[in-house]
Order: C-alpha cells, then sequence, then structure tokens
C-alpha cells in the first residue's frame, strides 16, 4: 500500500495563539516580537498586507506601521497550544511526528477505511475539528512523501488550507517549484545548485543519481525520491527528548525591583518545571540569567548532587544564584532560566537518603493535575 502523509502547519501560529486567548484581535493586523521584542517573528494576514516583513526588526516596523499591533511572545502559552494541536492530530492516527511548534507529519496510510471517507474528506474533517477544538487553522498538504506534503502545505495557504499533491500532478508542481523552496534547501545549497543549472524542483530530479550522490550523498538521492513520490524517511512518532530547557522572556517594563525579577523567574521555574515532568526527565544543572537594560548578559549556574523535576527544590537553588547576580543599581530588561544534565525519572531509585522524594513527587503530580484541570497557572508557588 502506498504511503498517504500530510503535513500539518499551523497558519500565522503565535499571531493565532493570542487571538484565541483575545478574541478581539481578529481581523486586526498583529505582529508577534521576538525575544527581547528584537524583530517581527509572526504576523496575521492583516500586517502582511499592510507590508510587515518577516524579521523586520521591532524598531522600523513600528516607525513604518505604527497602526500594526505590535505583541511580546509568549513561548509558553504557545507551547500549550501547540500540544493541544498535537494532541488531537493523534486522534485520527497513532502516527504523529511532530517537526516543530507548528508543523506535524501525520500518516494517514489505510485510514480511508477507518472513517469511511477518501482522504480529501479525511483532512477537510481534521482541519475543520482542529479549528473547532482549538482555535487554530491549519494548512494541510497530503501527498506519498514527507517532501511532497510539505509543498503542499506551502500550496494549501493559498488554495482554501488543503492542498493534494497526485500523482499524476507532481512533474507540473516541480516545475512550477524553485529550487530554494524544497524542504531542506538553505541558501548555501541553493547558490550551489544554481551554478549547476538546477533552478528548480523539476531540474533537481533530472539530474543522475551519480551527480548528485557526488554533490549531496545520500541525502541527495533521497531528496530526489522524496521529490518523485517515493517515501524514503516514514513518520516517526517517537519524540525526541530535548537536551536542555530554557525560559527566557523580556519584562513587560524595564525593571531593577527586586521583586518583578523573582516574579518573572518564578513563571519560568513553574513553567521548565512542568516541562521536565511532561517528558518525565530530572535535572542536575541549574542556571539563571539576568539581561540588563544595554544587553549585558550575566548567568550562573549550579550542579546538583540530586537531580530533581520538583519545582520547589529547583526554586532554592535559582533563587541563590539570582542573589549573587542581582544588582541593586542596574536597571534589567529580561530574565531566564535554564535546566539541563537531564535523566530519566523511572531511572532513578528513591533511597532512605531522600525520604522527602516520595512526597515530592506527588506534590508536583498533584499540581500537573490541577493544571490540566483548570488550567496553567491555576497554582503557583510563591517565593
Amino acid at each position: 500500500m502506498k504511503t498517504v502523509i500530510a503535513l500539518v502547519d499551523c497558519d500565522s501560529f503565535f499571531v493565532a495563539c493570542e487571538q484565541v486567548l483575545k478574541p478581539e484581535l481578529i481581523g486586526l493586523p498583529v505582529c508577534v516580537l521576538s525575544n527581547n521584542d528584537g524583530c517581527v517573528i509572526s504576523r496575521s494576514r492583516e500586517a502582511k498586507q499592510a507590508g510587515v516583513k518577516m524579521g523586520m526588526p521591532y524598531f522600523m516596523a513600528k516607525k513604518e506601521f505604527p497602526e500594526v499591533i505590535y505583541l511580546s511572545g509568549h513561548k509558553d502559552i504557545y507551547g500549550e497550544i501547540s500540544a493541544k494541536v498535537m494532541d488531537k492530530l493523534r486522534t485520527y492516527s497513532p502516527y504523529v511526528e511532530v517537526y516543530s511548534i507548528d508543523e506535524a507529519f501525520i500518516d494517514l496510510t489505510g485510514t480511508t477505511r477507518l472513517y469511511n471517507k477518501n482522504y480529501e474528506e479525511i483532512i477537510r474533517m481534521i482541519r475543520n475539528e482542529v479549528k473547532a477544538e482549538t482555535g487554530i487553522t491549519v494548512s494541510i498538504g497530503l501527498a506519498s512523501s514527507k517532501t511532497l506534503a510539505k509543498l503542499g502545505s506551502d500550496k494549501a495557504k493559498h488554495t482554501g488550507g488543503i492542498f493534494i499533491v497526485k500523482d499524476e500532478e507532481i512533474e507540473t508542481l516541480l516545475k512550477d517549484t524553485a529550487i530554494e523552496e524544497i524542504w531542506g534547501i538553505g541558501r548555501k545549497l541553493k547558490k550551489t545548485l544554481i551554478q549547476r543549472g538546477i533552478l528548480n524542483a523539476y531540474d533537481f530530479v533530472l539530474k543522475p543519481d551519480a551527480i548528485l550522490q557526488s554533490m549531496l550523498g545520500v541525502v541527495g538521492l533521497n531528496l530526489k525520491h522524496e521529490l518523485l513520490g517515493e517515501c524514503t524517511s516514514m513518520v516517526n512518532p517517537q519524540e525526541e527528548l530535548p537536551k536542555s530547557i530554557q525560559h527566557t522572556s523580556a519584562l513587560k517594563e524595564f525593571s531593577r525591583d527586586k521583586n518583578v525579577l523573582k516574579t518573572a523567574i518564578n513563571t519560568h521555574i513553574h513553567s521548565a518545571c512542568s516541562k521536565l515532568r511532561r517528558y518525565g526527565l530530572l535535572a542536575a544543572n541549574i542556571g539563571v540569567m539576568l539581561r540588563t537594560k544595554d544587553f549585558q548578559v550575566t548567568s550562573l549556574n549550579r550542579k546538583l548532587t540530586d537531580s530533581t523535576n520538583f519545582e520547589l527544590e529547583i526554586q532554592k537553588t535559582v533563587f541563590e544564584l539570582f542573589e549573587k547576580l542581582y544588582k541593586p543599581g542596574i536597571i534589567y530588561r529580561s530574565t531566564g532560566v535554564y535546566l539541563g544534565d537531564f535523566e530519566a525519572e523511572s531511572s532513578k531509585q528513591l533511597t532512605l537518603l531522600n525520604e522527602n522524594g516520595e512526597r515530592n513527587t506527588n506534590l508536583a503530580r498533584c499540581i500537573d493535575k490541577i493544571e490540566t484541570k483548570f488550567g496553567k497557572n491555576a497554582i503557583r508557588t510563591g517565593f
């Protein structure tokens, strides 16, 4: 049976998340900014039409497009909404590969029998139900390989939200796809390929295997087969565990107030520990970061003798480090927390030397259950 893969891409995701939380923003020109409000990283359709460019520095965008609403990013919130979207996708197929915070591949092979619908009807159903249950609009490309599905999702943004790459239309699609539009082709590789006379995807697949292999190795051969509709990379539902977790954000206003800084740091601790427990991990390396108004960064970290994911324990270490970093006369613009050196929670054995371990684990689970039921930050720790 030929594989059938969909790429589900959340439209203008960060802006869409803000509009889910604040429906009054729907229909308005809205941009979400990067860390420390550096540049534009997400735009509503109205902001795009106004002329705001992706990656545009905030100070330039604000001056040139003063009518646009600019919002500081909220990574924690976006992560929560992303998880809801991905969980919804898993109800259609167990084979879901999360590619990024706003994209996922889903293997739908054979699901026509399960749903008694054709594949077009299935992806329309997915799109409608994701919107209804999460508030997020998605574009879906459907094809027989990941690379073609990715191209399809890009096309879907201009064809009503879905695009199916049919076998008999692959050649036309490849001819209409510039070389830089292919998934995985960066600027440097684009330049090399153009120098070899490869201007679009069709030029690429016409090249003999030997030439592609000499230029790009096995990656080039696999890409050729993917573009021809032959799946060389199956959907992998195994979520890759993070090697570290960092939570940073700009303050709403520059501040030298210690309590303002500690409140922001406490929010980072809570979010980082929640994520750590969600992955079933423990951290042994704890760090804190402060960035001054003038963009000077100071940070400290500490290696723990006993790894943990319990935020009261991590909080104690973080605030001890914070006291060493904080300078009363300095004005700060952002804060951050770092967790690293992970081990699996399941591999750690409770011992008599850690008599509070079981109590802390149970308390952390209670916090997570409360937030699952009542929403993020339904319960908070003090400092």
